[in-house]
């Protein structure tokens, strides 16, 4: 019985125009635009890892602090 049922939900899945479902349709990248989109992505990335890095800095600067308070007790 399962395997009736997976033939239909493929049919139904084709039967849907790209357009219905949200999706833009796919253009073809040139190489000089995956390489430029790819550089994008990694200078967004390694944005985010440097913001990343500077919130656990001043986080282990606290805890430096509270530290110092502990061991001045």
């Amino acid at each position: 019985m399962p395997t009736k049922k997976q033939p239909e939900a493929a049919k139904t899945a084709g039967a849907v125009p790209p357009q219905a479902a949200g999706r833009k349709p796919w253009k073809k990248k040139t190489p000089v635009e995956v390489i430029l989109s790819q550089g994008e992505k990694l200078r967004q990335e390694i944005a985010e890892a440097e913001h990343e890095l500077e919130q656990k800095r001043k986080q282990l600067q606290k805890f430096d602090e509270a530290k110092k308070l502990f061991e001045s007790i």
